[in-house]
Formats: structure tokens, sequence, C-alpha cells
């Protein structure tokens, strides 16, 4: 009997390690391809790393334990693919800053107006992926191009990653980031790597405001975050019979992105895929016990982050392209439920394409980039076709795709 109440007492957290840990490794590699597309240099990476890892701990306890259910944060890693996707602003970091507040503020507006967060519903499904399966095919692309200068390393990462795809695919992006680590100890980029910024340090970064990188950055990425992270967030929780707390979840990670964002961090957001292994039967028998999960998972979070500053400097001193092909690896899961999702209705297909397209193109017109053209065109499509208003097939809404470890499986809600 002992045992087993010291096993009722344990599982829960170690669902919560596991959690933190799927969460991180599976999607770091983004969030600093991200963060370095911006403009932030090494250090300001690294201190977005650790504003993430310390705010998304900080709310996983605060949220968890207040509502003594088992609530989860993850960073936004569409919104992380998206930076990574996007051109440098004009103004340099300081300005995406700025348009990270701006995400953090329209998050915060979301938890306190619900409104808000119907108004974002209202753009058909459909368009809302396919925006995002534009941004996620460019930067999946990417390890293609560059595999003819690193083809070695590269070329380890992506056979160890369709190896374990195919045969434990639990652990294909894991195995790959384990084969990018022997890649870099054989190229000895260890020994190479500057380790001066590798304590844990925050960079105040005082942002810059401006309209174009606000519509450019900002409301692409609020868009991303509420549509693939916030909205199947709360499905995932429904699933497992629990209630979210909309204004507190939704608002405090708001507050919690627009002070991260102070520091370089882009983006906070209840997690989706990942949110199950601390909200299901992994998490332990008794449901009232895996609010458990969500404390322990938030306490990793604030130990991982201060370990940011190592992994910039193995990052920084790889060969070009080796982490790229990480993080690619590590969207090909959200990819595929992008597709799928933006061509799920036949009667939305056409506009859906030019979504993708438009988004993939590049395209910067009044220094606004592709994935705001997108996402413009194909409202426009859709409404020149009279499909504008037509709903969405069942569940759509609720089952947004690109999560914080879809990589691992196509995306669900």
């Amino acid at each position: 009997m002992d045992s087993s109440r010291r096993a009722d007492r344990v599982t829960p957290v170690m669902a919560g390690v596991v959690t933190a840990v799927v969460g991180f490794t599976s999607s770091f590699a983004v969030v600093l391809a991200g963060l370095a597309a911006m403009g932030a240099s090494p250090a300001q990476s690294a201190s977005g790393l650790i504003a993430l890892c310390v705010t998304m701990g900080v709310a996983c306890i605060g949220l968890s334990w207040w509502s003594r259910s088992p609530i989860t944060v993850a960073w936004s890693t569409p919104g992380a693919a998206l930076l990574a996707s996007a051109p440098t602003p004009a103004h340099g970091f300081a300005s995406a800053v700025g348009a990270f507040v701006v995400c953090g503020a329209l998050l915060t507006l979301t938890g306190l107006v619900p409104a808000l967060a119907r108004l974002v519903r209202a753009i058909p499904t459909s368009i809302a992926s396919a925006m995002l399966a534009g941004v996620l095919l460019s930067l999946c692309a990417a390890p293609f191009r560059d595999i003819p200068t690193s083809p070695a390393a590269i070329g380890v990462v992506l056979v160890t990653w369709v190896v374990l795809a195919r045969f434990a695919p639990r652990w294909a992006v894991r195995g790959a980031l384990v084969a990018a680590l022997v890649a870099l100890g054989f190229s000895g980029a260890f020994a190479q790597a500057d380790w001066s910024g590798a304590l844990p340090a925050l960079v105040w970064v005082t942002p810059t405001f401006d309209v174009a990188t606000a519509i450019a950055i900002g409301l692409p990425l609020y868009l991303v975050t509420m549509t693939s992270q916030n909205i199947p967030g709360v499905a995932v929780l429904a699933s497992f019979g629990y209630t979210t707390p909309w204004r507190a979840a939704i608002g405090g990670t708001g507050l919690g992105s627009m002070l991260g964002a102070l520091f370089g961090g882009h983006a906070i957001n209840l997690a989706a895929i990942s949110a199950a292994l601390a909200a299901g039967p992994e998490a332990g028998e008794d449901r009232k016990a895996r609010w458990v999960a969500g404390v322990s998972a938030g306490v990793v979070y604030l130990l991982v982050g201060l370990g940011a500053g190592v992994i910039v400097a193995v990052a920084g001193a790889a060969p070009l392209g080796v982490f790229t092909a990480v993080a690619a690896v590590g969207l090909i899961g959200s990819l595929l439920g992008s597709l799928q999702q933006a061509l799920a209705d036949p009667h939305h297909r056409v506009a859906a394409l030019v979504t993708v397209v438009v988004a993939t193109s590049g395209i910067v017109v009044a220094g606004i980039g592709s994935a705001f053209w997108s996402l413009a065109a194909g409202c426009v499509v859709a409404w020149i076709q009279g499909v504008g208003v037509r709903p969405s097939p069942p569940g759509a809404k609720d089952a947004r795709p690109g999560s914080d470890v879809s990589a691992e499986r196509p995306a669900r809600g």
C-alpha cells in the first residue's frame, strides 16, 4: 500500500519532467533560428531563451497551483518558425522586440475580452493553417539548401531522423538532436565554441515600435499563437475533463509574453500536444492530483533556462545548417498537419493554396512580410469565391495544427 501511494505521488512529478524535457528539446532550435533571423546577438538569443523558460516555468507553476489543473505553458513554436522565415526588421532586433510586446498585449486583451478570441476563430481554419504551412515549408526546405555546405553533418541529422521516424517515431526529433551533437563533437565545434557567455544572464532590450514591424511580425505572431497553440491547448485540456480558466490562462501568458519580450523572448502560450503528457493517464490515475505535473514541468523549465548560454554557444560554433536541420525535422509533423488542415475543406482549397504560395514566396511589400500578405490574399480569394463565410469542417476550429511538440506526430488538438 505504501509503495502504491509513493508511486501515485511520483507519477505526476515524472510526467511533468517529461513534459518539460520533450517541450524544450523538440523545438529549442526553432526558437534560436527565429531570434537569430530577427537580428538577435548570441547574448540576446541566450537571454530570450532564458526569458521564455522563466516565464513558462512561472506560468506553469502559478496556473497549475491556482486552478488545481495540469495547465502547462510552452513557447510559441509556430511563432518561432514564422520569425525564422521572416526578413530581419529594418530597425533591427529592438523593433522585433517591439512587435513581441504588441503580440503579448494582444494576447492579454484576448484573455480579458473573449470577443477577440471569437474574432480570431472567424478566420477560416483552412486559411490560417495554410499561412502556417507556407511559413513552415520555407523553414523545412532550408537543410536541403544548406546541405552542399555541410553535407556530412546535415546528412547525419536527416538520415537519423528518417530511420527513427520509421522505427521509433517518438524519439525521431530527439535522436536527430543527439546525432547533431555527435556530429559537432567530431567537427571540433565544442573546442571552438565561445564559452564567455555560457553563464545565464538576462539582457534588457529597449523596444522600438513601428507600424510596419508590428503588422509584419506582431500581428502574424499573435494569430499563429492563438490559432495553433492557445485554442488547441484549451481543447486538449477539455478532452481530459479539465476546464481552462480562460482569462487567467490567456491573459496571464499574454502578460508573461510582454515581460519576456523585454529580454528577447517572443511569446508564450498554452501547451497543446505536450499538454496531454501532463493532463492524461501518463500523469497518474488520480485526475485530481495531476496538477502536480504542471508544477513539476514549471520547475524543470526554470532549471533548464540556466543552460541557455551553453546551448547558444554550441549552436554558434556548429557547422552551417546543422541546427537548422534539427529545427526543420522538428517541424515536419507541424507542416504535415498544417497542409492536411489547409486542404481539408474543398470549398477553401484554392484560397488555401494561394495562401501557401504567398507565404512561401517571402514577398515583402511596404516593409511587411509574406505571412501577413498570405493571410490577406487567402481571405480576399475566399471572399471573391463567395466561400469566406462557410463553416470549417466539424471540430476544425478547436484543432488547429502546429503545436509545441507536433514534430513527432501530425498535429491535432
